[in-house]
């Protein structure tokens, strides 16, 4: 039971955290990771008077999607959770489908919070998806926060990913020491996706080629690019609250690294979706305070206009 045991290790300081008689919910999809943490958590917190409530997200978009979601229901009654929903989301794909399959279960996991008063949300994704991530971030060219990959908990503790430093062979051997049958997904074989790329192709040749333990490397990377992140984002942060006129002469003065970060924050407060920002778009914008020379507006996501007018950034988005 060593792999096990691991998780339950990995999981139990975050169970602590909450009082009896709370509700907390559990992302399952079916999958190795998703229903060994549920397992986990279902051993660890027998004693806590936790009320683990599993939260499965029927996306509707593969063949037999609702039998697999029940399917995932019988295992987890098994399991001995008695409170299991599903959620059918609609996915409108605007931007890919797995942007798009995400945006819309982030929709129902918040919908589901709230639902059952609950103030977090356990996430399955491992110390592989972190890897994954940071190469995504740095195919996108997006910057040390994209870099620093997914955090274990995000900043309002909504989301909490206790499995980030175990890998997806734990999870594996878990759930063949636990007995438990999981779901395969067949996108996760499909190497139309990127993700499925950089998983099947990108990191074994990187392994082969650089040696092993290049997943372990990346996610401690990660670690550290986000400590430093979050440092120069608070900088960031507490320059903005205190010159929100975005005053192009206040803005000279900064560090290159907490000015596209200020710019960054103020484009996403004025709608950009987030995460969408690259460096390609942030650089038009920056070359307003460094590079002036009577440029136009730059058009940048979600609709956001941004220009230079009488000594300060203007910024507007169409309602």
């Amino acid at each position: 039971m060593r792999a096990t045991l691991v998780l339950r290790s990995a999981v139990r300081p975050w169970l602590a955290q909450f009082s009896p008689g709370e509700n907390i919910l559990i992302a399952v999809s079916g999958g190795a990771d998703s229903l060994a943490l549920a397992a986990s958590l279902q051993l660890e917190a027998t004693d806590l008077a936790i009320n683990l409530i599993p939260i499965i997200i029927d996306h509707g978009l593969q063949e037999g999607s609702a039998a697999i979601a029940e399917q995932t229901t019988q295992t987890l009654t098994k399991l001995g959770f008695h409170q299991i929903k599903i959620m059918k989301v609609d996915v409108e794909i605007s931007d890919g489908l797995e942007a798009s399959a995400r945006r819309a279960r982030y929709k129902a996991f918040d919908r589901a919070l709230t639902e059952f008063a609950a103030p977090s949300i356990f996430l399955g994704h491992t110390l592989n998806d972190q890897a994954e991530t940071v190469l995504l971030g740095l195919a996108r060219g997006s910057g040390t926060r994209s870099l620093s990959g997914m955090a274990a908990s995000s900043p309002d503790r909504k989301y909490l990913r206790p499995l980030l430093e175990v890998d997806r062979a734990t999870t594996v051997a878990s759930c063949a020491e636990l007995g438990i049958d999981f779901w395969s997904d067949p996108h996760n074989e499909n190497e139309s996706f990127t993700r499925v790329k950089v998983r099947k192709n990108i990191l074994p040749l990187m392994e082969s080629e650089l040696g092993p333990g290049i997943t372990e490397s990346l996610a401690r990377s990660s670690r550290i690019l986000r400590e430093d992140a979050d440092a120069l984002d608070q900088l960031a942060a507490q320059f903005l609250a205190s010159h929100p006129d975005l005053v192009i002469e206040e803005h000279t003065a900064l560090t290159k690294a907490v000015r596209v970060r200020v710019l960054r924050s103020a484009i996403y407060a004025l709608g950009a979706p987030a995460g969408t920002l690259t460096a390609d778009h942030i650089a038009p914008v920056e070359a307003f305070v460094t590079s002036w020379k009577g440029q136009g507006e730059a058009s940048l996501p979600g609709g956001v206009k941004v220009s230079r007018i009488s000594g300060r950034l203007s910024l507007s988005r169409p309602i």
